[in-house]
């Protein structure tokens, strides 16, 4: 039988259900705030703290992973799973508690934005990783430039922020994975608790 859109969710243990959501809401937002902060930082410093002596970088960067499009999707995902803690607020009260579809609907915009974030985070990391392979092509195999004074060419150079930056995809990366990993358990939960449900209206 299907159910309507509207009709009024009665999960069969919501109390459980509300605190899934509230905890996992929360261990994902705290996660993606720090992860958020660390590129934020690292434009702080590129903007205001760098010496205005030190040549220009291209390549593995704050060009590449501070680009728009992935801190804007790190700022959705931070935000929606803070939706995530009030929705499992929501599911505790039976005078407030959304629908199934609206609940299972907010998990997967949670889904395709995790989505997004780690793919955002893998094209960045392809390309840090490949100028790393060109800097190391381009030297002599006997040396390599590391952090060029004035008049060196800042493309055929490596210096410890490159090894950070990398490093901070990774955990980028990684969080975003975690954050996925959140998403698809609560869907989990909530289908499983929804067809719980329909069978026990069913006997």
């Amino acid at each position: 039988m299907v159910t309507s859109t509207n009709t009024p969710w009665q999960p069969v243990k919501p109390e459980k259900l509300s605190k899934q959501f509230r905890r996992l809401g929360w261990l994902g937002f705290w996660t993606q705030v720090a992860m958020l902060a660390i590129p934020v930082l690292l434009l702080i410093y590129v903007l205001f703290l760098r010496s205005p002596e030190s040549a220009p970088r291209i390549g593995i960067d704050l060009s590449n992973y501070l680009s728009y499009g992935s801190l804007l999707v790190m700022v959705f995902t931070t935000f929606w799973f803070f939706r995530y803690t009030r929705v499992g607020k929501r599911i505790a009260d039976p005078e407030l508690r959304p629908t199934r579809a609206s609940v299972e609907g907010t998990l997967w915009v949670g889904l395709w934005a995790s989505g997004l974030g780690i793919a955002f985070s893998m094209a960045l990391l392809f390309s840090a990783a490949g100028r790393l392979l060109f800097v190391l092509l381009a030297n002599p195999q006997t040396g390599l430039m590391v952090a060029p004074g004035p008049g060196g060419d800042p493309t055929q150079s490596l210096s410890a922020f490159d090894a950070i930056s990398l490093t901070t995809l990774l955990a980028i990366l990684a969080a975003e994975l975690i954050l996925l990993a959140f998403s698809v358990l609560l869907l989990f939960r909530t289908t499983r608790t929804s067809t719980a449900d329909e069978a026990v209206e069913a006997a």
